[in-house]
């Protein structure tokens, strides 16, 4: 294996001054590192140091360093594979003084698609959805193609109160369901309705948070931890609490037994409302999906739940089981006529549910977003085996836990790769930011993490692997 260059011949023996008169010493060690391959003193493929030897030979803090090599990896001027180390890139080409040095240029728009939320387009069931459709249309009463009720068509709520129980063990009459056109617009709804502050966990889409806001409902967080939300830190003050027991978003830990009780205990106690955001409660890959809280206390929690998960976000088909007291208060809010959600798609997807379609899909896309889990825990295990993904075997997405101070700058990276990926940061409450580097009870809180939120259910088959090797070559160098 070829040997590094050393700390002198990569920066030049007055660096270790320049470092001890500055208070920003990443900067002045990526200058230095610029000028040493613009100036070809580092030629394209030498192989630098790792991170923790110059750390040493130069005095400085290891995350300093591997802070400035993930940045300039990021730029382009470096590039970093595991198990050879960091090197300057080939395409680091040293230029004359005379002319100012060009940064390589971001992709115009992503190659491979990491990011969370959305599952494989091509995966949409065309022919059993098919099927369905004609079987509805063909049996529809004449009132279907009229005016619509606000409540949603009968038969899917039918479908949907038996399928529901079944699955995820709620309790609830057809008539205690009330669709709408997703999550988002079951949140204006309840929004509208109840009024707030409601508490939310400290991580979870911001797009929810602003919608809230728009109806003028704050949000204050709750923190979060291995053990999901922290809900001993509701108040009497909360009307509301916006959370995601079966699989925390996006930090990927379940709620544990102890504090679902709890919720439900808070909401009775003060007349609270537990809103769960079921999102993606039927996919569980290490044991059968834990039940809602809704079973627990119907009268106080209210379920979301919808298909943009497990079928496609474009049929904007969506619903609501509702306490028996907010059922009219909400469809009065939805208007007197249905006004979101096709007819046609709701009989539709009564008789894909009827059918037993819907559970065949769910159990195929199960295995599918299984397998693509195990994929990325592979890979790196094999490529960087210094970070980890975290969170329970669920859902679409997985959490990788970074070194500390390196999320943006791997997010960068992953930019040059033509890599489409998000921060953990960026579905942080922003009230959290207060409490960050706090303990609860002597650990550290999850709102305390670097990370990648990857999304391994989007990307085609034929592209998933090559997604998985951008992610591997944006991550910092162990």
């Amino acid at each position: 294996m070829d040997s590094w260059v050393n700390s002198a011949e990569v920066l030049g023996s007055d660096l270790p001054l320049e470092l001890a008169g500055t208070g920003n010493r990443r900067a002045v060690l990526m200058g230095a590192l610029r000028e040493a391959v613009r100036s070809g003193r580092l030629a394209p493929g030498t192989r630098l140091p790792p991170y923790r030897s110059l750390a040493a030979d130069l005095g400085l803090a290891r995350n300093t360093v591997a802070d400035a090599y993930a940045e300039l990896v990021a730029e382009g001027w470096l590039a970093a594979r595991q198990g050879s180390g960091t090197r300057v890139a080939e395409r680091a080409a040293p230029v004359t003084p005379a002319h100012r040095p060009r940064t390589p240029e971001r992709p115009s728009r992503p190659v491979h698609d990491l990011v969370q939320g959305q599952p494989d387009p091509s995966a949409f069931p065309r022919t059993a959805w098919l099927a369905s459709a004609r079987r509805a249309l063909a049996a529809a009463p004449n009132d279907a193609f009229g005016p619509g009720d606000p409540h949603g068509r009968p038969e899917l709520r039918r479908a949907l109160a038996g399928y529901l129980a079944r699955v995820r063990g709620v309790r609830a009459s057809p008539e205690r369901i009330v669709l709408c056109s997703g999550a988002a617009h079951g949140l204006r709804l309840l929004a509208e309705v109840v009024g707030g502050p409601w508490a939310a966990e400290a991580y979870g889409l911001p797009f929810h948070r602003g919608l809230l806001a728009s109806h003028g409902v704050g949000t204050r967080p709750v923190g979060v931890d291995g053990d999901g939300a922290r809900v001993g830190e509701l108040t009497r003050r909360d009307r509301a609490v916006l959370l995601t027991p079966a699989h925390q978003f996006p930090t990927g830990g379940p709620l544990h037994p102890e504090r679902r009780a709890a919720v439900a205990d808070w909401a009775r106690s003060t007349g609270g409302l537990v809103v769960e955001d079921d999102y993606d409660g039927e996919f569980r890959y290490d044991r059968q999906p834990v039940g809602a809280v809704q079973g627990l206390d119907p009268e106080h929690v209210v379920l979301l739940g919808s298909v943009s998960k497990s079928l496609s976000p474009a049929l904007r088909l969506g619903w609501m089981v509702l306490p028996e007291r907010l059922v009219a208060p909400v469809v009065a809010a939805k208007g007197e006529r249905e006004q979101f959600s096709s007819a046609t798609d709701q009989l539709t997807l009564a008789d894909f549910v009827e059918s037993g379609a819907y559970d065949r899909h769910v159990r195929r896309m199960r295995q599918r977003h299984r397998r693509r889990r195990d994929q990325l825990v592979a890979a790196l295990e094999r490529r960087a085996p210094h970070v980890r993904v975290t969170g329970i075997a669920a859902g679409l997405h997985a959490v990788v836990e970074l070194p500390p101070g390196t999320e943006r700058s791997v997010v960068r990276a992953a930019a040059w790769q033509g890599l489409a990926v998000e921060g953990l940061a960026d579905y942080r409450h922003p009230g959290a930011e207060r409490a960050k580097g706090e303990q609860v009870d002597g650990e550290r809180a999850a709102d305390q993490r670097d990370g990648l939120v990857v999304g391994y259910a989007t990307p085609a088959e034929h592209a998933y692997p090559e997604a998985l090797e951008a992610l591997c070559r944006a991550l910092p160098p162990g």
